[in-house]
């Protein structure tokens, strides 16, 4: 296929894609609110974005096909981790030869693994999904791998004539086709960069269980990748779109349909219709677009979306913290538009781009913080889902709020503490020794009410249709649930903040033991534990968590910026949270400088 004349065709479509749309802000201003990671806020934060800032799709759709990566320069190699891999076209780090390179790959990983059945193909509403999807479907048509891909969109076509699918669906989709005991299992593969800003693009693979891969698997596709870079895709076998398109093995799959009508297995649709109560949803021009619709009509809900424009440039989001676009349903900046809303529903909700994370607005507190959020459903769900396996544990991650494990033990509830990664979860959600898991970014799953598998990868949707289940029960919004829950338990302030590390120096980090920290008290309390495997699966958490009584912090270092993460919370107040935020700078710096 030739570059140039496909992006000529782009543009001609580039006018189908675009929309406009405008969105409000409030701050968060209940007691220990404090800014994102102690960096200083943009001025524009919040607001509308410049139309000059904004990117251009054409030109960015011409560098995915006109740039060529330079396997030795290391940003511009494949890096695939548990979220795939990412990258602008622009900078050269996310092209056609990376897509054609790691698709390729997959299919023999695909091979090796004996992995037979369907692959469920889907994009999200990043400019650079589709010309990705286009060079995934050449691929695997080529090397005869069955691609499964949505049904035509709704409206005018853009490059590639499919609808978005959230990463949810495609998780969904795997579980239930490998459930009725098909010999070849189906697999995955979602283009998306989450909530990244627009002129990102993403490219992740989900074997058989659903969920995302583990390090052995992303490895493999890695190093495969850039074998295959570095030989000029020597070994690349491909085939022209419009064949691809018609070849037998690409079928279309209504991924809608199969999860929409599903729905009423994990959440209790009918209580959520007959209570009439008043939700809204903004999917912030996200994959999950097209799925409210038949959520609001098929299971008769009082369902209003608020925002249906699909745009690449995503003006109509307000920006975020640091003056990016950045489609966050976490941000109180990016949320601005919602949070302005709040008070024409009972409960109102968002979702990022692939419709793996959630934000949770609500009449008495705005947007609700993640962790927060998460021990709400974990304070409801177990009481709620008879179902589920009697033993079912409650999965979190080494940064998550202590909230969940007061709200835990005030259930009888095991706590199954894993590094940072969604991946840590998937077996225990594939075999129903986890009934939830959950991360502080917002990223989260549960069982279906039998206490099977729903989604092993992070699920926006059901997360956000469970407010306003559990408003439509118990007549109290999350947040009035969480204000009883630290009534309870006390009313913990949680900050992550980020300071500078060298390269040696974010090793280092990635390298202590416990006799690196040498000493007792941490806030004036005496250190319970230093952590540096996860207590519930054993794995390295990457760093060191230390804990106290009423207090905790945990230091890791980026992957991919010189700089370390500290996370911290204290159930005292603010000066006893920056008190440890303190200590724990101290401690860091004192073993970096060893």
């Amino acid at each position: 296929m030739e570059a140039l004349a496909l992006t000529a065709g782009v543009e001609q479509k580039l006018g189908t894609i675009v929309g406009h749309n405008d969105g409000v802000i409030s701050h968060d201003s209940r007691p220990g609110a404090i800014g994102p990671h102690h960096m200083p806020i943009s001025p524009v934060a919040g607001q509308p974005a410049e139309s000059a800032s904004l990117i251009d799709p054409a030109r960015l759709i011409a560098d995915y096909y006109t740039i060529h990566p330079d396997p030795g320069v290391a940003a511009q190699r494949v890096s695939f981790g548990t979220s795939g891999h990412r990258g602008s076209a622009s900078g050269g780090s996310f092209n056609e030869q990376h897509i054609l390179a790691i698709t390729q790959a997959i299919c023999a990983y695909r091979q090796q693994a004996r992995i037979g059945g369907p692959l469920f193909l889907g994009i999200d509403t990043h400019i650079l999904s589709e010309p990705a999807f286009a060079s995934a479907l050449e691929v695997l048509a080529a090397n005869g791998v069955e691609a499964r891909i949505a049904l035509p969109r709704p409206g005018p076509a853009g490059l590639v004539d499919v609808d978005y699918t959230p990463t949810p669906a495609i998780s969904h989709a795997i579980i239930h086709y490998n459930r009725a005991g098909v010999s070849a299992k189906a697999d995955g593969i979602g283009i998306t960069p989450s909530h990244n800003p627009p002129e990102d693009g993403g490219f992740k693979y989900n074997p058989p269980h659903g969920g995302p891969a583990d390090s052995g698997i992303t490895k493999f596709v890695q190093d495969l990748a850039n074998t295959l870079l570095e030989g000029k895709l020597g070994g690349v076998k491909r085939i022209p779109l419009d064949a691809a398109m018609k070849a037998a093995t690409t079928q279309r799959h209504d991924f809608i349909g199969e999860y929409v009508s599903g729905l009423g297995t994990v959440i209790d649709m009918d209580l959520l219709r007959d209570s009439r109560i008043k939700m809204g949803v903004d999917p912030l021009g996200g994959a999950g677009v097209h799925y409210w619709g038949p959520i609001a009509e098929r299971c008769k809900l009082n369902l209003e979306v608020v925002n249906k424009t699909v745009d690449p440039t995503f003006r109509f989001m307000t920006l975020d913290w640091d003056g990016k676009i950045r489609m966050d349903p976490s941000s109180p900046y990016a949320m601005r538009g919602l949070i302005g809303l709040k008070d024409r529903f009972d409960i109102a909700f968002a979702c990022d781009t692939d419709h793996d994370r959630h934000g949770i607005v609500t009449k008495s507190c705005g947007l609700m913080p993640p962790n927060e959020y998460l021990a709400v459903c974990i304070s409801y769900l177990y009481r709620q889902r008879m179902g589920w396996p009697a033993a079912a544990a409650i999965g979190k991650t080494v940064v998550s709020s202590s909230m969940i494990d007061r709200v835990s033990a005030g259930m009888g509830r095991k706590v199954y503490e894993v590094p940072v990664g969604f991946k840590w979860f998937v077996d225990g959600l594939v075999n129903g020794s986890l009934g939830f898991a959950g991360e502080e970014s917002a990223g989260s799953s549960f069982l279906a009410t039998d206490g099977s598998a729903w989604s092993t990868d992070k699920d926006g949707i059901i997360a956000a249709l469970l407010s306003g289940e559990i408003t439509a029960r118990s007549g109290k919004d999350p947040g009035e649930i969480y204000a009883g829950l630290c009534q309870m338990y006390g009313r913990p302030v949680y900050e992550r903040i980020d300071a500078p590390a060298s390269a040696e120096q974010r090793a280092r980090l990635g390298r202590l033991s416990p006799k690196d920290i040498p000493v007792s008290e941490l806030g004036g309390e005496k250190i319970e534990a230093v952590l540096t495997t996860a207590p519930g699966d054993g794995n390295a958490i990457g760093g060191i968590k230390v804990t106290a009584p009423n207090g905790w912090f945990a230091a890791r270092p980026s992957g991919t910026e010189d700089i370390y993460k500290i996370y911290a919370e204290s159930f005292r107040d603010v000066e006893h949270l920056k008190r440890i935020q303190g200590e724990a700078k101290a401690m860091v710096a004192q073993v970096l400088q060893s």
